[in-house]
């Protein structure tokens, strides 16, 4: 369900339960991409079976999710109709159109493409967590998170959301780790990145490495800035950690991924998001420990 995690702290007060939310929820639904429309986002139920609330409610959290639609229309096809129409002008004018007429001509192609070309779909999922008060956006790229964020604020427009902090940064828990500094819960995992604070530009990455390897931790020793670390957590799952507090690459350990075809849909998501919520908010407490 999860794989990414982008975590910010939540201000105001969120609806009291799911059949309010949604209904907070509608007024940001999703609706298809219009002929002239390149993107549509908004909230969609969660799973098939899931009746026809935009939210759902287990173990004191709220699954949400956002679906967001783009028409697909790349840049070479629209520039090579744009040559054929300067091509006509210039046989029909006698002389090359002026830039001006160009962007019109752009324009007036794009648009005309733009109702005939595919449209494709992503999904992001999301979750508020009512015990600490945080939502998670499972999203690995900035763009995505601000998209989930302005739909999200576009709905409950009394809430605040702001990036989860604690008393230090993030940065001291990855550098105390993987030094072999003691933690009641975190472990070093077998993969990071660092980066040279002369040139931000210059970055190496390990990954399926023993990181207690000394060659390895010297380059930090010598001044470089370890920006993401592989952390396992208490032994049940593994993620990667990066300065700014965003997961990824988050997996449970020991887990079969396989699922049995015949178990009911909505139950097997409700057991996926408690085992989730529930994990990760001992996660965040124990962030909480370790970095107030």
């Amino acid at each position: 369900m999860f794989r990414n995690l982008h975590y910010y702290r939540a201000e105001g007060r969120w609806p009291d339960d799911e059949e309010a939310l949604s209904q907070s929820l509608e007024s940001a639904g999703f609706e298809p991409c219009g002929p002239l429309t390149e993107r549509s986002s908004g909230f969609v139920h969660v799973g098939p079976d899931s009746g026809d609330l935009l939210a759902r409610r287990v173990g004191a959290a709220d699954l949400l999710r956002l679906r967001s639609q783009s028409r697909v229309l790349p840049h070479a096809a629209v520039n090579e109709e744009l040559d054929i129409r300067i091509d006509e002008y210039r046989e029909r004018m006698r002389e090359a159109p002026s830039p001006r007429e160009k962007r019109r001509m752009k324009a007036e192609v794009r648009d005309s493409l733009l109702a005939k070309s595919m449209l494709k779909s992503d999904r992001i999922w999301g979750y508020f967590d009512h015990k600490e008060q945080v939502l998670g956006i499972g999203a690995a790229q900035a763009p995505s998170v601000e998209r989930f964020l302005r739909r999200l604020q576009a709905a409950c427009g009394d809430m605040k959301f702001r990036p989860l902090e604690f008393t230090r940064p993030f940065s001291s828990l990855l550098h105390k780790v993987f030094l072999g500094g003691a933690t009641d819960r975190f472990s070093v995992g077998r993969e990071c990145r660092m980066q040279d604070t002369g040139d931000v530009r210059s970055i190496v990455r390990w990954s399926d490495f023993d990181l207690s390897d000394p060659t390895i931790r010297k380059h930090v020793s010598n001044g470089m800035l370890l920006t993401h670390l592989e952390l396992v957590y208490d032994n049940i799952m593994r993620f990667v950690l990066s300065e700014n507090g965003v997961i990824t690459k988050l997996k449970y350990l020991g887990m079969d991924d396989e699922r049995e075809h015949n178990d009911d849909p909505l139950a097997r998501l409700d057991a996926e998001f408690v085992l989730l919520t529930g994990t990760l908010r001992r996660t965040l407490a124990d962030l909480r420990v370790a970095l107030d």
